[in-house]
């Protein structure tokens, strides 16, 4: 049975910038339209997963759910790169965490964190 929910962020004052949940490329540039954009990866949604025989077949239901959604249709437009998941072992719980992280430059970084958190 999967569990959704969206992760919001939290302040991590080690990790600074609006308490986004850095992964290890985090800080990128890229040349966007002939200017250099910082681009960001995010954590834009999350969910467990139980201890399971095929852990992915299980998750894709609550992944397309997520897609399908109005939060999901944004980021599928304005990444950008397509967004990834991951699966993520749950020690804790004998399961398994799924995350969708994002890549998006500045401006659509804003515009995602007013919209939707």
């Amino acid at each position: 049975m999967a569990i959704t929910k969206t992760k919001g962020y939290q302040f991590l004052p080690a990790h600074g910038y609006l308490g986004l949940r850095p992964t290890k490329d985090t800080y990128r540039y890229m040349i966007i339209d002939d200017r250099v954009e910082e681009v960001r990866e995010i954590v834009v949604h999350e969910f467990t997963m139980g201890d399971v025989e095929d852990p992915d077949l299980y998750a894709a239901e609550p992944l397309m759910k997520w897609q399908d959604s109005e939060m999901g249709k944004w980021i599928m437009e304005h990444a950008i790169e397509t967004p990834c998941w991951y699966r993520i072992p749950d020690m804790m719980q004998y399961g398994y965490k799924y995350q969708i992280r994002a890549k998006l430059s500045g401006p659509r970084l804003t515009e995602y964190l007013l919209r939707h958190k």
